[in-house]
């Protein structure tokens, strides 16, 4: 008993000396805004390429069985946020008062800053309006500096009147694409921070490829010389808070802004690699939720979903299984690919786990730092992954279980329907990605097995 001792105290150690104060892995995390499981090269898309996000891919670890929070939103990144699933957390839809998280709750950055970390937000926040000095503002939750729209609904147009930096308004030149601007700030922030070898998280929640369909102008007009039969198409969408430019040619604006945004990222392993902080630097990139369809974006025309059925709003895959990419030179295998069932939830987990940090009891994920470091004989798996979308029209809950994914919609009442339950729905995804072929009749015991677990989940 006393050598077993013995060698636990030495692991403990030996896994805190791995993470210690002057090794602590930097963590960039890039939110993409309704970016579609098709819309990177790496997974599929061919009518346009985006070579640096791939080379997350290609030297990191790619996941095919990833999920987001929720399929908008806010309620996706209140689970990022708050570490706890759809049948947890205090939102399931969008809001107009974008509600704010209850702070009783340990946040995301808030493990980091326990364990001595510098930490920034940069983008839309999407849970508060970030210049009310309350519980709606980012540095409430954990931010050291945040930078980014007022609102939500502001975060609608990308050339806003008016950005907040650290809880205050600041005014916009005219014509000012804030986009550059707010990866201008993280470009700074993770410049002085690798500079001074300060560890660091980086969360980055930019709204691109969200609508309005407003792209730099250079790459714009390259894809409408590509695309000249859509000119024709104006795209039109609007903000509670902002005005909204129209579109001409929002197609040919789609490729452009994720092309854009490929090139920032290039730019961001630049700045890692200038100050010989790449290897020590976590970088996750993923999407809040499927594909939208909004302000003249054609998410058919290019292929936004790859293989799956629906997209934003909805609960079938398309709606929020998502792209997630894993880079870090120094532990992760180049080009490893894992079908590991994860989700937004899961990250706090694993954040917990890369700092020592003990994981907090809100928290329903399992960390996948094991599959990152190629350890999955150590990887616990879920026994089930749940969400729940609600809006005006519906409630949608989907429950996966092994390679089973179930579907149950409640249609609310409304001035022309009334309120009903639609058949459950069951797929075998390792057969069926595309949720084509309902086998819930031939599948009885499952069916009641995912309805309990449903239950189990809300409570």
């Amino acid at each position: 008993m006393r050598y077993l001792s013995f060698t636990i105290i030495v692991f403990l150690l030996f896994k805190t000396m791995v993470f210690s104060q002057n090794n602590k892995p930097n963590v960039i995390y890039i939110l993409a805004d309704d970016l579609g499981y098709g819309d990177l090269s790496c997974y599929g898309q061919d009518k346009f390429k985006t070579p640096n996000i791939d080379r997350l891919a290609s030297g990191g670890m790619k996941f095919t069985d990833h999920y987001s929070g929720n399929s908008v939103c806010s309620p996706s990144r209140a689970v990022l946020m708050t570490g706890q699933h759809p049948g947890h957390v205090y939102i399931t839809g969008n809001s107009k008062e974008e509600l704010p998280m209850d702070m009783v709750y340990t946040s995301l950055p808030e493990i980091f800053k326990n364990a001595g970390y510098i930490t920034g937000a940069f983008g839309k926040w999407g849970l508060g309006y970030t210049n009310e000095d309350d519980s709606r503002n980012p540095l409430s939750h954990g931010f050291d500096e945040f930078y980014g729209w007022r609102t939500q609904s502001a975060a609608h147009t990308y050339y806003p009147k008016e950005m907040v930096h650290n809880g205050k308004i600041e005014k916009q030149i005219e014509g000012t694409y804030v986009h550059d601007v707010i990866m201008n700030k993280a470009y700074s922030f993770i410049e002085s921070n690798a500079k001074s070898k300060k560890p660091f998280f980086c969360y980055i929640p930019t709204a691109i490829p969200h609508a309005a369909m407003h792209a730099p102008k250079k790459l714009h007009d390259i894809w409408r010389k590509k695309y000249p039969q859509f000119d024709t198409v104006i795209g039109k969408y609007t903000s509670r808070h902002e005005d909204c430019k129209d579109v001409i040619n929002p197609i040919a604006a789609f490729p452009a802004m994720v092309q854009h945004l490929d090139n920032q990222i290039g730019e961001i392993i630049k700045l890692l690699k200038k100050y010989k902080a790449d290897k020590n630097t976590l970088i996750i990139f993923t999407s809040d939720n499927g594909t939208h369809h909004e302000g003249g974006h054609n998410p058919k025309f290019w292929n936004s979903n790859g293989p799956l059925k629906g997209g934003k709003r909805d609960v079938y895959e398309g709606g929020i299984r998502a792209p997630m990419l894993a880079y870090w030179p120094s532990k992760i295998k180049k080009g490893s690919t894992t079908n590991l069932p994860s989700a937004f939830w899961d990250v706090m987990a694993t954040v917990s786990d890369l700092t020592n940090q003990p994981t907090p009891n809100q928290c329903d994920g399992i960390s996948f730092l094991p599959t990152l470091l190629g350890k999955d004989e150590n990887q616990k798996k879920a026994e089930f992954l749940y969400w729940k979308y609600t809006d005006w029209k519906a409630t949608k809950e989907a429950i996966r279980i092994g390679d089973f994914k179930g579907i149950l919609i409640h249609k609310n009442k409304t001035k022309k329907t009334e309120a009903k339950d639609l058949p459950f729905e069951l797929y075998d995804l390792s057969k069926d990605l595309g949720e084509d072929n309902n086998i819930a009749k031939k599948h009885p015991k499952m069916v009641k097995t995912m309805m309990d677990k449903m239950i189990i989940a809300n409570k």
